[in-house]
């Protein structure tokens, strides 16, 4: 089994930073994250989940048209951590933030919570305007 666990939200004003860091730990977690493609999602109460960003086993990093050109996404393979890097926060991006696994997965226009095999339990991050 694997774990995600997801640090660095909080409250910040519009046109701030933050920098979430999702780390896998577990038995497998080593092998399962070198194999996996990340997936960054983000929920709003009342709104179905969003996806946000990606970076596959390979390094390929994909991103939605709402915050193209704002986040980076990264990965560290040596300490099985993503990274999200959030720049030019606006109101609009307030939410919870997951992190998420998929195996082997192969990134194909943009993809839905149902293909992800792990979860982390999630992040705030508010912005205020």
């Amino acid at each position: 089994q694997v774990q995600l666990v997801e640090s660095g939200g909080g409250l910040v004003q519009a046109g701030g930073s933050l920098r979430l860091s999702c780390a896998a730990s577990g038995r497998t977690s080593g092998r399962t994250f070198s194999i996996s493609t990340m997936v960054w999602f983000r929920q709003v109460p009342g709104k179905e989940r969003e996806y946000v960003s990606a970076v596959s086993w390979s390094d390929s990093t994909y991103y939605s048209e709402s915050v193209k050109g704002r986040f980076t996404v990264s990965r560290d393979n040596a300490k099985n951590t993503v990274f999200l890097q959030m720049n030019s926060l606006k109101p609009e991006d307030t939410a919870v933030y997951y992190c998420a696994a998929a195996e082997g997965y192969y990134m194909d226009g943009d993809p839905i919570p149902e293909s992800m095999d792990y979860w982390g339990e999630g992040t705030l991050v508010t912005v205020s305007s």
